[in-house]
C-alpha cells in the first residue's frame, strides 16, 4: 500500500474532478447500449414484460459490488481499480491477470462501443442525404454469411469513421480530464435529455395490454418463464458496466474518500431507474416479441409515428455512445498508467504530461489500438468474451474486502458495507461481499455455456481470442513484467 500510495503521489495527477463529475462520469459510460440495444433483445428472447424484474435483479447484484467498489474506494484512493485492490490482496501475479481480464473488457467493449456509433453516425449522415461508401464505413474482415460466425472474408475497406471517432475522443482526453470531464456531462446531459423525451411523449402511446402476461408462459432453454426472467438478467447484468470505471478516477478525486462511493453507488442508482422508466414505456408501446431488433427504441417511435422523435432517438443514441467510449478510453488508460507504475508493462504508458498532467503517450497508444480494431475487426465474433473480464474483475472485488477485513482489520475505512457479517472459527465473511460473489458466478455461468454451445455447433473464434489473449498477458509478464516489476526490484535490492 505505501508503494501504491508513494506512486501514485509522485505522479502529479490533478485532484479536479467533484462527487458530481464522477456521478456524470459514471452514468454517463453506464448509459448506452444497454438501454438502446439489450433492452429489446432481453425482452423479445427470454423475459417479456418481466424484462423490469430481471433490471432489478442485475441491478440488486450489482448493488452488492458497488458497495464493496465504495469500501476499497474509501480506504485506498488510488488508480487501477480492481487491479490495484487484486495487487493489495493477493499479490502481483494475480493482479497482473486482473488487469489484463480488465483491459480485454475495457478495449473490446470501446471497440464495439466505437463501431455502433461509426454506424449510428453513417445513418444521421444519411438522413442528412450524404452517404460514404461502405470502403469507409465496414470493417476489413467480415463473419462470411451462413457460417454463424466461423468463417471469415475479407472485406476491401477499413471502418474509417469508427477510427476517426476514437482518435478524436482519444485527443480529447488526452488534453486534460477537466476538458473532457465537462464535455462528457454535456453529452451525458444531452443523452438523458433524449430519453426524457422519449419517456414523456411515450407515456400518450401506451397500451397496457402489452404489458400482459407480465411473465410469459416458459417455452424451454431460458426462454420466458421465471427461468427466462434471470437469464435476461445476467445479459442486462452487463448493461451496468460502467459504474465501477468511477474507481479508476480516485487518483484525480478532490475527496476521494466521499466522493468516489458516492460516485460508484449513486451512478449506479440513477441508471437503474433511467432503465426501468424506459423498459416500462417501450413494453406498452410495442409488443414484446418485435423488440429483437437492434434499434428498439427506433421501432416505438415509428410506431407512434413520429419521424423527428426518431430523429432525436438517433442522435441520442450517438450521443450516448460518445460518452461511453470517453469513459472506457479514460478507464482503460488509468488501469494502464497503474500497471505501468508498477513496472509490468513499459513506462511510456505512465508519463505525465508536465502541463496536462495526464498519461498522454498512453492514452494515444491506446486510442490507435482500439481506432485500428475497430476499423478491421467484426465485434460480433466475440461476443461474450468482453464481459468475462468485468465479471471476475467484480468477483475479486468482494474478495478484497473479505480479505482486507481479515487481514487488515485496522485500516481506516471511512464507508463499509451495510449488513455486517459473520465469523466462522475468527474468520469474518461480509454478508453483501458473499453475495457479490455468488452472484458474479451466477452471471457468469451463462456465458460458459454459450462458449460451450458455440465450440459444439462448430465456431470456436471466441475460445481461441480469449486463449490467445490470455497467452500474449502471460508471455508479456513472463519476458517483460517479472523483470521490470518495481516489487521484485524493491525485493532485490
Amino acid at each position: 500500500m505505501e508503494q501504491i500510495e508513494g506512486t501514485t503521489a509522485s505522479q502529479g495527477l490533478k485532484r479536479n474532478l467533484t462527487a458530481i463529475q464522477l456521478l456524470v462520469m459514471g452514468v454517463g459510460t453506464t448509459v448506452g447500449a444497454g438501454v438502446y440495444v439489450m433492452t429489446g433483445t432481453a425482452a423479445a428472447e427470454y423475459a417479456g414484460p418481466a424484462v423490469l424484474l430481471s433490471f432489478l435483479i442485475a441491478a440488486a447484484a450489482c448493488l452488492f459490488t458497488a458497495f464493496c467498489y465504495g469500501e476499497l474506494a474509501s480506504s485506498f484512493p488510488v488508480s487501477g481499480s480492481a487491479y490495484s485492490y487484486a495487487y493489495l490482496s493477493m499479490g502481483e501475479k494475480a493482479a497482473w491477470a486482473v488487469g489484463w481480464l480488465i483491459l480485454l473488457e475495457y478495449s473490446v467493449a470501446g471497440t464495439a462501443v466505437a463501431s455502433g456509433l461509426s454506424g449510428y453516425l453513417v445513418s444521421l449522415l444519411e438522413t442528412c442525404h450524404i452517404h460514404l461508401s461502405p470502403i469507409v464505413t465496414q470493417s476489413t474482415l467480415q463473419p462470411r454469411p451462413g457460417s454463424h460466425g466461423s468463417a471469415l472474408t475479407v472485406h476491401h475497406g477499413l471502418n474509417l469513421v469508427g477510427f476517426i471517432v476514437v482518435m478524436i475522443m482519444g485527443t480529447l482526453l488526452a488534453r486534460g480530464n477537466e476538458g473532457s470531464s465537462r464535455f462528457n456531462s454535456l453529452l451525458v446531459a444531452l443523452k438523458v435529455g433524449v430519453l426524457g423525451l422519449f419517456f414523456i411523449i411515450g407515456l400518450s402511446a401506451i397500451h397496457p395490454a402489452y404489458w400482459h402476461p407480465f411473465i410469459p408462459p416458459s417455452q424451454g432453454n431460458f426462454h420466458f418463464g421465471i427461468a427466462g426472467v434471470f437469464r435476461a438478467a445476467s445479459i442486462i447484468f452487463f448493461a451496468y458496466g460502467g459504474f465501477e470505471i468511477v474507481s479508476t478516477a480516485s487518483a484525480e478525486a478532490r475527496n476521494p474518500t466521499r466522493d468516489v462511493p458516492i460516485g460508484i453507488i449513486g451512478s449506479l442508482i440513477i441508471c437503474t431507474l433511467i432503465y426501468c422508466a424506459i423498459a416500462a414505456v417501450l413494453l406498452g408501446i410495442v409488443p414484446y416479441h418485435d423488440l429483437d431488433v437492434a434499434d428498439p427504441l427506433a421501432v416505438a417511435t415509428k410506431v407512434m409515428g413520429k419521424p423527428w422523435l426518431a430523429l432525436f432517438v438517433n442522435t441520442g443514441a450517438t450521443i450516448g455512445l460518445c460518452s461511453v467510449l470517453l469513459g472506457l478510453l479514460y478507464a482503460a488508460s488509468r488501469v494502464l498508467l497503474t500497471i505501468g507504475n508498477d513496472g509490468l508493462i513499459p513506462r511510456l504508458f505512465c508519463h505525465i504530461h508536465p502541463r496536462l498532467k495526464t498519461p498522454w503517450r498512453g492514452t494515444m497508444v491506446l486510442s490507435l489500438i482500439m481506432g485500428s480494431m475497430t476499423a478491421t475487426l467484426p465485434i460480433a465474433l466475440i461476443g461474450d468474451l468482453l464481459c468475462i473480464g468485468t465479471t471476475l474483475a467484480f468477483a475479486m472485488v468482494c474478495f478484497t474486502v473479505i480479505w482486507q477485513r481479515n487481514y487488515a482489520p485496522n485500516t481506516p475505512r471511512p464507508f463499509r458495507v451495510p449488513l455486517g457479517g459473520i465469523r466462522i472459527k475468527g474468520f469474518w465473511l461480509g454478508t453483501v461481499p458473499s453475495l457479490g460473489i455468488f452472484c458474479c458466478f451466477v452471471m457468469i455461468a451463462p456465458l460458459f455455456l454459450n462458449m460451450a454451445h458455440a465450440i459444439l455447433t462448430g465456431n470456436p473464434i471466441p475460445l481461441l481470442i480469449l486463449l490467445i489473449y490470455l497467452a500474449l498477458g502471460a508471455g508479456t509478464y513472463i519476458l517483460y513484467g517479472r523483470k521490470h516489476s518495481l516489487m521484485a526490484s524493491q525485493h532485490r535490492s
